[in-house]
C-alpha cells in the first residue's frame, strides 16, 4: 500500500490548481473563454500578446493559439475540447508548441464555472505534469494570465 500512497503524492505535486472569484457574472466569464473575440484579448501571460487564435469550440474540436513575447518570441499552444457544459464547465488538452518543431508534454485542462451571483468562481486544473518544475512554470504563466483575464472583465463591464 505504501507504492500506492507515494504515486498518488507523486502524482499530485504534478497538477496545477488555481481557484479565483472574478468580479463578473458566470454567463460573462464563460463566454470570455469561449468566444474568440475575447479569448484573443486576454489568453496570454503579462508581456505577450496573442498574434492568432483558432477555435472550434465543440467536443473534437481543435484550438490553436499562437502568442509572441515582447523580445519577439513566438510560442503555440494548441488542444482539443473534451467537454462543453455551458456555463458551468470547460475541459481541453492543452500542448506547447516551439518554434524548432519541439511538440510540449500534453496535459488536461479543467475548468469549472460556479455562480455567485454578479460573481463567478472558477476553479482551473491542469495536470499531470512531467514534472514538478514544469508545473510550476505554468503556474506562473497561468496566475499571469489570470490577472489579464480579471482586468479584461473590469473592461467589459465598465464599457
Amino acid at each position: 500500500m505504501a507504492a500506492r500512497n507515494s504515486e498518488l503524492t507523486a502524482t499530485s505535486d504534478r497538477v496545477l490548481a488555481i481557484t479565483r472569484i472574478f468580479d463578473a457574472p458566470r454567463d460573462l466569464v464563460f463566454k470570455a473563454w469561449t468566444d474568440p473575440e475575447h479569448v484573443k484579448r486576454w489568453w496570454a501571460p503579462k508581456g505577450f500578446t496573442v498574434v492568432s487564435l483558432e477555435m472550434d469550440l465543440r467536443l473534437g474540436g481543435a484550438y490553436t493559439r499562437h502568442m509572441r513575447s515582447l523580445e519577439g518570441s513566438d510560442s503555440w499552444r494548441r488542444g482539443v475540447y473534451k467537454e462543453i457544459v455551458a456555463p458551468e464547465r470547460l475541459a481541453f488538452t492543452y500542448i506547447s508548441d516551439n518554434t524548432q518543431g519541439t511538440v510540449g508534454h500534453e496535459t488536461l485542462v479543467t475548468v469549472n464555472f460556479e455562480d455567485l451571483g454578479a460573481r463567478t468562481k472558477m476553479t482551473f486544473r491542469q495536470a499531470v505534469f512531467e514534472s514538478v518544475l514544469a508545473r510550476d512554470v505554468h503556474r506562473g504563466g497561468w496566475t499571469s494570465t489570470m490577472e489579464r483575464f480579471s482586468e479584461y472583465l473590469a473592461e467589459v463591464l465598465a464599457a
